[in-house]
């Protein structure tokens, strides 16, 4: 269970800003298909979440989810590692956002796919050696990508040096699971600082996937 809760965690791994880029709240309704024997789509969306809360403001950005299972993630950019909250430990499980065991095969872009919220979305696909992502951004949504140049994990680099910007809507395959995850809502807005840190107290330790 642990290994599909780092998986989801990705899946909403956008971007940082710059000065030009978008700093707020982005909120996204999330649906999820469960490939697990003895998980139900409607347990696996409980323990997951089917609403999320995004924030971005500069190199950091934090997941807050309604989920039994999978609380918040935290990504700290100085540090270059993401930090997840699962109700089940007290501590969290950080992973090194430069290592990543999986790998783009194939990439497509098309043009003006879909309208979200107003937004005229673009879509990329990745197929990769984990299963197909599909993800649907405008570029008014703006993302600096050179933040991330050491951001590997689960070819998070590979689409946001090839998009420069945040999606609205994603679609993703994996041996575990599919989730659709679209954007309800987007609220720019100036976001402090400590949104972005972790407790002083709290219990660290290295994810084991």
């Amino acid at each position: 269970m642990r290994r599909l809760f780092f998986i989801i965690g990705f899946l909403f791994l956008h971007a940082a800003v710059s000065a030009q880029s978008f700093e707020g709240k982005i909120i996204y309704e999330n649906k999820y298909k469960s490939k697990l024997p003895n998980v139900t789509d409607e347990q696996l969306t409980a323990m997951m979440g089917g609403k999320q809360d995004y924030f971005i403001k500069g190199g950091n950005y934090k997941i807050a989810t309604n989920g039994s299972y999978f609380k918040w993630q935290i990504y700290i950019n100085k540090d270059n590692k993401l930090y997840n909250k699962m109700a089940s430990s007290e501590s969290l499980f950080w992973i090194d956002a430069a290592s990543n065991p999986d790998a783009v095969i194939k990439t497509e872009i098309k043009k003006n796919a879909t309208e979200i919220l107003g937004y005229i979305c673009d879509e990329i696909t990745l197929t990769c050696k984990s299963g197909v992502q599909k993800y649907y951004y405008s570029p008014k949504l703006k993302a600096d990508a050179k933040l991330f140049t050491n951001f590997k994990y689960q070819n998070f680099y590979e689409y946001i040096s090839r998009t420069q910007a945040l999606p609205l809507k994603m679609t993703i395959e994996t041996p575990q699971f599919s989730i659709e995850s679209i954007a309800t809502e987007v609220k720019p807005m100036a976001l402090e600082a400590k949104i972005f840190t972790i407790p002083v107290d709290a219990k660290l330790e290295k994810s084991p996937f």
